[in-house]
């Protein structure tokens, strides 16, 4: 009888420990559980953190894994954050309008607290009226859904496109970092229906709760923690066994896979969409702890950002996507919060604010360089993890031939 599959790969198990003694460790430091060892603001710089790591799980599942190095993958980071922030802007508008006319002489009707409520929301745009793209925007259960739909739907049919006219490399990369634009440049117009540069705002306040922004701000901690905990543990089920076996020899032999009769499209397919859908949820999972998402969110430069954080933590490694998420977001947090005194020079001041982008391009050229294999690399050491020793007989005529033991 086989062990369960989780059981089978210590890692998960490892990976899993720590994200829950983190996560514990952050609770009972925290101001809500009467600690107050670690700041409300640096929690959700926390939570944020790991709704970080998770979209890098997604980039590293379709980059070093499958080979597509998509340069879109945080436009479905945005639209999650969009689907899940139209509700939380209704309904706390709602709130504040309802009790505003709760006093009024005559009950207002139904139709007017819905335009009260438009006024409230796009008057900063010269709108009162809702778009369409909001017509479930009082339903939570429906924007729920569309945070995975509406990205699922984009990058299935983007995806089907692409794919089918076998669109690979640089030229894949070049179209999805188009549709991001494409998509950015859309969002920036007041007519999008999303307010435009404005973007949505006050979605820290979650309608109806009246407990304060330390209590929330663990809520969201411990969703953002589980959300990366179920989203490693289905990466590493993808990549495991006969499927993990193709997408890797995509990644490495398109040519040769499509002859060996696969359907290599679909499998491209499938693996682009399920990581768009990965990274809308954890995009609903960080707005919510930034409190606001605009258009400048959803740029080009963004995604790209996401590919430095995986080529540095270590592509082709789940953990290494964590791990470059996780040391780029706290060390950034570190250089623009102004947290790093500056350096006087004399004839020139060096302010780590301005820095930082700087230092983040040079790192990501020097592990190109000198560590192809990121910082995971070096727990492949630690660990012992190398190459196999193959001692069996040869699986095959020729010396390089698998070896008995590997091929069972």
């Amino acid at each position: 009888m086989s062990r369960p599959f989780i059981l089978r790969n210590p890692s998960i198990l490892i990976f899993l420990a720590c994200l829950a003694a983190f996560t514990l460790a952050v609770t009972l430091m925290s101001e809500a559980f009467g600690a107050d060892m670690i700041s409300t603001s640096f929690v959700k710089t926390l939570g944020k953190t790991l709704c970080l790591c998770l979209v890098a799980l997604a980039m590293d599942l379709v980059w070093g894994y499958c080979g597509i190095l998509s340069l879109g993958h945080f436009a479905f980071f945005g639209l999650g954050g969009y689907m899940i922030g139209m509700w939380l802007m209704y309904a706390r508008t709602e709130i504040i309008v309802a009790s505003s006319m709760a006093n009024a002489a005559i009950p207002p009707t139904d139709q007017e607290v819905v335009n009260a409520i438009g006024t409230q929301i796009f008057g900063v745009v010269g709108s009162s009226e809702f778009p369409p793209i909001w017509y479930f925007a009082s339903s939570l259960p429906a924007q729920l859904l569309l945070v995975v739909l509406v990205p699922g739907l984009l990058a299935l049919v983007f995806g089907w496109l692409a794919f089918r006219s076998r669109v690979t490399g640089v030229y894949l990369s070049i179209l999805t970092q188009a549709m991001t634009l494409a998509l950015s440049l859309y969002l920036f117009q007041n007519e999008s229906g999303l307010r435009g540069n404005n973007g949505l705002s006050g979605l820290q306040n979650l309608p109806g709760v009246s407990a304060s922004q330390a209590v929330v701000s663990i809520w969201f901690l411990w969703a953002s923690a589980l959300a990366l905990g179920v989203g490693y543990v289905l990466c590493a089920w993808v990549v495991s066994g006969k499927f993990g076996s193709v997408i890797r020899g995509i990644r490495d032999d398109e040519a040769r896979v499509r002859f060996l009769g696969y359907s290599v499209e679909g499998y491209k397919l499938f693996i682009f969409t399920f990581t768009a859908i990965i990274a809308a949820i954890a995009g609903a999972l960080y707005y919510p702890q930034a409190g606001i998402i605009n258009p400048g969110e959803v740029a080009p430069i963004a995604s790209i950002y996401l590919a430095v954080w995986v080529a540095i933590g270590g592509r082709g490694r789940l953990y290494g996507a964590v791990i470059g998420a996780a040391v780029v977001s706290l060390v950034s947090t570190w250089f623009t919060g102004g947290q790093v005194p500056s350096i006087n020079l004399g004839f020139y001041r060096i302010d780590w604010v301005d820095w930082w982008l700087v230092l983040l391009g040079l790192s990501f050229v020097l592990v190109t360089l000198f560590a192809p294999k990121g910082i995971g690399g070096l727990f492949d050491l630690v660990s012992g993890r190398f190459a196999p020793d193959r001692h069996g007989a040869d699986y095959g005529p020729d010396k390089g031939s698998l070896m008995e033991e590997e091929g069972r």
